[in-house]
């Protein structure tokens, strides 16, 4: 044995190599199957389902008014089976020149937050709008309409609550999806943006002269070549991948745009240069510049159009070039959690007229190099004739800036190491200053998290942190011991000291959304308890709940599900066997008599930390009001089970090596988890089941391998052979040529023998995920019935790997609940179990 694990090294990427192969040769008959019609879980289930999806609040730019935005919980799955290309990690509907499915919403009304009035934005009948883009004076709005014909823009006018449509406008939203805005309406893959001038629209348009698509062929033109030149460069297992020459050209027929400026009271529409395939564009605090990413061939077959070249360019407002910034080849040898070589993160300075900033590497973008500085930031000025300017290094990994309302930068750096955040405050003006550190702890530190300073909108549109004098304002999650107690302070920039103004008490959950006024005084907050649903409420003064006036109620949204109202829950804390700190949310079903032992479910999702100190700090809360939406693992307990939600199995170590130990440490979490349960008088030890979605899918298989904790398993889309995720998965850093065993040891698949336990595997057919393909969930099916286990394998037609239709919703919580209740609910006793085996 000592010998062959001083071999194992060498030989184990040809051993990976050999098993990877035996994967697809497993099981080449081909299996039992059905297809039938789509099922419903019992009434209780459904009438929640069925319940109305609560209002999603945006509140404008100048403070005034929200919008409220009436969505849909679960669409038809006729909206799943409309055309879909699968197109360089994007899924386009070519019907309409935008994604093949996303958020939209099918009412809007907008509320006046000083008397709380409202109006109803009239929409066409069957509307299905994207998430509004306020202008930056919050008197007009803007979003799009999906419809058989394409994607309709409409600008509303705030004040009047009306909005009409722009007559020959159509957008397109293949990149920049309509409903993938910032919270306060602009971003910069945002298929709609408004100029500083608050009346123009800069719109990514279908081009007028587009023509037809490109026809497909069934006769080659020859053979698909892909070819390396022997430098490494790590591949993640994307999905939905450019496969040949047709594809590529599909892509460029509908990724490719025309910019242009819409009048939004005449309509008038002036084009911006020529069209092209854009990623990011961003326009200058001044209007006069618009900052374009080009996409550019060659493309790839192994990488997504976020990876391919692209050219970098600042426009003036009539598409004219102005100054080329950089030409960025096809980031194909990025390393793992590294970052490309060139120049990136490009965004204006908000707070003058056209500066532009960026990042580059000084490590070639390898965070395994030993280096005094990992990045620099440049700056250019317009018009954009002199040499870029250094404003700073950075020692760890540069993770983003955020300007403040007088020029000042706060810069982040990441110590991956350590797992470490910090964020400096430099003068952007004198570069030569001392910076000056104001936070500094770990990336995964929960309780005392400063947390996240609060911004505005200046006039020209673009966002900066917030600033009255030396005050900042931060709100953050308030995480404690007992649960989360949002929070909003103020914090001082030359004593670095915080005061708090709010504090959500201890009897509900309750969160800053916006400040209301500059000093802090005023501000809006979304409440909820147990008992009451969420709801808006404006705060006049400060202090915490208690303290001072009254808050005053903007909303009243009733209760949707009131048959929830006796579900009970509450955060319970343990320790693993090695002294680490555990917890889960323990909900019990209605009518649940106290010492009745109940069949019980632990619902989990792995996380890595780099101590076990920031791995037992507490998230979440018990506080807030119980909603179960989609094919939640929290309608067990309208069947009768107590179910431990979130219950904590983290992996610590080393970044470098914690999985060294992932099955000992996920068993010993779940052991403690079900033995605090029995301690409780709640769980029975002989009817527990465990269940997961994702990497929680792969937890949950490696647990009925490698324990006998459990009676039965439901496992979702998740990925179970680590030999096809071979550059890395979650956090683990090593490839599978670096840890051939490591990546054996913790793939359910190879142990597949050793799932004695019943397990349901439900997978979407379309999944998107990188690493989840299908064909993960597929062979382990096909490796547990051919060494005789009990498994049901269930694919949802059409879905992602989240599932969305309302369909495909209830035939999951059908088949969750129906495994659960022959298998654990009704379980024989293990005794007899292990008798007929």
């Amino acid at each position: 044995m000592h010998a062959f694990n001083q071999s194992l090294p060498r030989a184990g990427a040809r051993f990976a190599r050999a098993l990877s192969l035996f994967v697809f040769a497993l099981a080449s008959a081909a299996p039992c199957a059905a297809q039938t019609s789509y099922q419903k879980p019992p009434q209780a289930v459904l009438d929640v389902l069925n319940a109305p999806v609560p209002p999603t609040a945006s509140v404008s730019p100048a403070r005034d008014y929200m919008m409220l935005l009436q969505g849909v919980r679960y669409p038809p799955i006729s909206d799943l089976a409309q055309p879909m290309l699968r197109l360089a990690g994007l899924r386009i509907n070519p019907s309409v020149t935008g994604p093949h499915r996303g958020l939209y919403y099918v009412g809007a009304s907008v509320k006046k937050l000083a008397d709380g009035s409202e109006q109803k934005v009239e929409l066409p009948a069957g509307a299905q709008i994207g998430v509004p883009a306020w202008s930056a004076d919050g008197r007009r709005f803007a979003f799009t309409n999906t419809t058989p014909a394409g994607l309709e823009l409409w600008v509303g006018d705030t004040g009047r609550a009306r909005a009409h449509k722009v007559k020959d406008v159509w957008v397109n939203a293949v990149i920049g999806s309509p409903a993938q805005l910032a919270p306060d309406g602009r971003s910069v893959g945002s298929v709609v943006q408004w100029m500083p001038d608050n009346r123009t629209l800069l719109v990514r348009l279908v081009p007028s002269k587009r023509g037809a698509a490109p026809p497909e062929s069934n006769v080659p033109r020859g053979p698909n070549i892909q070819e390396s030149s022997g430098r490494p460069g790590p591949i993640r297992t994307y999905q939905d991948l450019l496969k040949n020459p047709y594809d590529e050209s599909l892509f460029e027929y509908y990724a490719t745009a025309q910019l242009a400026l819409v009048d939004s009271e005449s309509g008038k529409v002036t084009p911006v240069g020529q069209p092209a395939v854009f990623d990011s564009i961003d326009i200058s605090p001044d209007g006069k510049f618009v900052l374009v990413e080009r996409i550019q061939r060659p493309y790839s077959y192994l990488h997504t159009y976020n990876s391919f070249p692209r050219e970098v360019e600042i426009w003036d407002a009539s598409g004219r070039l102005a100054h080329k910034v950089a030409s960025v080849p096809l980031a194909d040898q990025v390393p793992i959690e590294g970052v490309i070589k060139g120049p990136r993160a490009f965004e204006w300075r908000p707070t003058e007229a056209a500066t532009l900033l960026w990042a580059e590497a000084l490590d070639e973008g390898d965070p395994r190099r030993k280096v005094s500085h990992r990045d620099r930031l440049l700056t250019l000025k317009a018009p954009f004739k002199d040499a870029p300017s250094e404003l700073f290094k950075t020692e760890h990994r540069y993770a983003g800036a955020s300007w403040g309302e007088r020029g000042e930068l706060f810069v982040r750096d990441y110590d991956r190491d350590r797992r470490w955040t910090r964020t400096q405050l430099i003068d952007a003006d004198n570069p030569s200053a001392a910076p000056r550190t104001i936070w500094s702890h770990s990336s995964q530190e929960r309780y005392n998290h400063p947390g996240t300073p609060l911004t505005r909108t200046l006039p020209n549109g673009h966002r900066v942190i917030q600033r009255q004098g030396d005050w900042l304002f931060l709100s953050g999650a308030g995480s404690t011991p007992e649960g989360d107690r949002p929070f909003l302070d103020r914090f001082n920039l030359q004593t670095l000291k915080a005061e708090r103004l709010f504090r959500s008490d201890d009897k509900s959950y309750e969160a800053p959304v916006a400040l209301l006024k500059d000093d802090g005084t005023q501000f809006l907050t979304r409440r909820e308890s147990p008992t009451e649903p969420p709801n808006y409420f404006v705060w006049s003064g400060v202090g915490e709940q208690g303290r001072g006036p009254a808050p005053r109620a903007l909303t009243n949204f009733p209760d949707p599900t009131p048959q929830l109202a006796g579900i009970t829950k509450r955060l319970v804390k343990y320790k693993r066997a090695d002294g680490v700190d555990l917890s889960f949310t323990l909900y019990l079903p209605p009518g649940y008599k106290e010492g009745t032992r109940l069949p019980t479910v632990v619902w989990a999702y792995p996380l890595e930390f780099a101590d076990a100190g920031t791995a037992g700090q507490v998230t979440g809360s018990a506080q807030k009001y119980t909603t179960i939406t989609g094919p939640s693992h929290l309608f067990y307990l309208l069947a009768g089970y107590a179910v431990m939600d979130n219950a904590t199995m983290p992996i610590v170590g080393d970044p470098e090596t914690m999985n060294n130990t992932y099955i000992e440490q996920i068993v010993s979490s779940a052991k403690a988890a079900i033995d605090k349960g029995v301690e409780l008088g709640v769980t029975d030890p002989n009817r527990v089941g465990v269940g997961g979605h994702s990497y929680g899918a792969f937890m949950t298989a490696n647990l009925l391998a490698h324990s006998d904790l459990f009676r039965a398993g439901v496992a979702r889309s998740g990925a179970y052979n680590r030999t096809l995720t071979p550059f890395g998965f979650q956090s683990e850093r090593r490839t599978l040529w670096e840890a051939p065993e490591l990546y054996i040891k913790v793939s359910p698949f190879m142990v597949a023998n050793k799932i004695n336990e019943p397990i349901l595997l439900i997978h979407g057919e379309a999944d998107n995920n990188a690493g989840t393909f299908p064909i993960q969930s597929e062979r382990l099916y096909q490796a547990l019935r051919g060494t005789g286990g009990t498994v049901r394998y269930v694919t949802l037609p059409l879905e992602a790997h989240g599932y969305t239709a309302r369909e495909s919703t209830e035939h999951a919580l059908y088949e969750m609940l129906t495994w659960f209740d022959k298998y654990v609910k009704n379980a024989a006793p293990r005794e007899a179990t292990r008798a007929e085996r």
